[in-house]
């Protein structure tokens, strides 16, 4: 493919599409993309025409369910039936609905088991990349400044803003974490959240990520992002609004919600009542926490009274439905990851249900003739669904004996959960194991037994689903690699490389 393929791509208009028009969506003006030699991009682009949608999207909406592998889809499905006091293994999960699925091959160029930088730049760029770079093509070498600016890969988000598109990312995560942060930024090092990270890691000269979405120079900006990580935009000089022992991360004295707030027609908040009365047309800024958002489990009891995933969904979708040229949003359940990490499964799945709480506020918003929605997961986790359970069985309780009735026991003469991890901190360590009868063991605080002893437990490498409802849904089906998610969304606002 040549790069002329792509940055003279519609230039025309809507005739060099084979897409039906979208009544008042103007035609798509030339685009930059310097990713376009690149192998993984040819060949994403190659699997996507494979199968050309008939029909043109005004709005993309990408789901993000961070390590919510199809285990972890299968038990929050359970989890959320038997919530409801009905059959958990038949429930419906309301992307269980979506007419259109396929398989995601989540390797990235150097790591069979991957993580989220890199798993997120394939869906945000069309390319497979390194380990830990976000928004860069697979010569970038992790920490190496100098390899960045040959090496950048444009984001949907930055093509949407250069077509005038209106754009949004939403996160229950820190907004620099990597999955958001892979809608806008190009760095060597996930990591570099902040200025001072970024120095102790020897970054220098390159730009902190918190500073590049500030500075986000695609179009007229986003028009609003919402999520945590207040820390990484506030001097260190700085004690947080909201906990009075946090102060701001920032070494070079900036506020960066301020300059943010600063520009004419920008609001910042950082609690729900400010979000609550931020003006309906101002280019929003959102940060309800100095890190991470709560884990929907505990964000009851948060006293800075979080907003829901759902209600920050909700309030994007609205936002965004301003622009009549349509818009580009993602919005990640950032915390499904993190509580496999620890080793709590009541946790993952609670926040995997609230993600598809916000999955069905956004189908209620929206109109399938113009809104392609599509559901995935960067990766995968150790998360087991083992033994012989009754049906019915608490998913986050004990393994029973099934027809036999009974509490299942093991070799060792102990009862086991039906939920477990292949590794992390649940790992027992010593003989015999601990007696879970009379353990709370449905708590969303229970870290499930492990096998392999890890502080963090790790993610897993198998293919993860895809959901699609919408314009070019059709063309999620079979065994897709990662980045072809891509290709499917630009394809369906009309970006179609030849």
């Amino acid at each position: 493919m040549r790069r002329m393929a792509w940055t003279a791509v519609l230039a025309a208009g809507l005739g060099a599409c084979a897409t039906a028009p979208v009544a008042g969506v103007a035609p798509l003006a030339a685009i930059d993309v310097p990713q376009d030699a690149d192998p993984y991009f040819v060949s994403g682009a190659a699997r996507a025409a494979q199968a050309p949608s008939s029909e043109r999207a005004r709005n993309v909406i990408l789901f993000v369910g961070d390590g919510m592998g199809v285990t972890t889809v299968t038990a929050a499905r359970i989890f959320a039936g038997q919530s409801r006091g009905v059959d958990g293994e038949s429930y419906q999960l309301t992307m269980d609905t979506f007419p259109h699925t396929a398989l995601s091959r989540t390797y990235s160029h150097d790591m069979q088991i991957s993580e989220s930088a890199s798993t997120a730049t394939a869906m945000t760029t069309g390319v497979k990349t390194r380990g830990g770079g976000l928004g860069l093509t697979l010569g970038a070498q992790r920490g190496q400044c100098a390899d960045t600016e040959a090496n950048v890969a444009r984001t949907l988000w930055e093509m949407a803003e250069a077509q005038g598109l209106a754009t949004g990312i939403v996160s229950t995560a820190r907004i620099t974490h990597a999955t958001p942060g892979a809608t806008y930024a190009h760095v060597v090092n996930r990591d570099w959240e902040n200025d001072a990270v970024l120095a102790r890691g020897g970054g220098a000269p390159c730009v902190d990520i918190a500073r590049q979405l500030i500075e986000w120079p695609a179009g007229d900006g986003f028009e609003i992002v919402l999520g945590g990580g207040r820390a990484n935009f506030l001097p260190n000089t700085m004690t947080d609004p909201e906990t009075a022992s946090v102060r701001g991360q920032r070494a070079d004295g900036r506020d960066l919600t301020a300059e943010w707030a600063q520009r004419p027609g920008h609001a910042f908040v950082w609690n729900a009542a400010q979000f609550a009365a931020a003006p309906a047309d101002a280019k929003v800024l959102g940060l309800f926490s100095p890190s991470h958002m709560a884990y929907e489990a505990d964000r009851a009891n948060d006293s800075g009274g979080e907003p829901s995933l759902a209600d920050m969904t909700a309030a994007a979708i609205r936002r965004l439905s301003q622009d009549q040229d349509g818009y580009v949003l993602m919005v990640e359940g950032g915390r499904v990851d993190h509580a496999h990490h620890e080793g709590r499964a009541g946790k993952a799945l609670a926040d995997a249900v609230a993600l598809d709480d916000a999955v069905r506020t956004a189908l209620e918003m929206t109109s399938r003739d113009d809104t392609l929605i599509i559901v995935t997961a960067d990766h995968s986790h150790t998360l087991s669904i083992s033994g012989y359970a009754a049906r019915g069985t608490p998913i986050l309780g004990l393994s029973t004996n099934g027809e036999e009735g009974g509490l299942a026991r093991a070799a060792d003469g102990l009862p086991y959960t039906t939920l477990g991890y292949a590794n992390g901190p649940g790992a027992v360590a010593q003989h015999p194991r601990p007696d879970l009868s009379e353990a709370d063991v449905d708590d969303f605080s229970f870290q499930q037994q492990a096998l392999v002893p890890l502080q963090s437990e790790t993610h897993g490498g198998e293919d993860v689903p895809i959901y699609a409802w919408g314009p070019g849904d059709e063309n999620v089906a079979g065994t897709l690699e990662q980045n072809v998610i891509f290709h499917i969304m630009a394809r369906a606002l009309g970006l179609k490389p030849e």
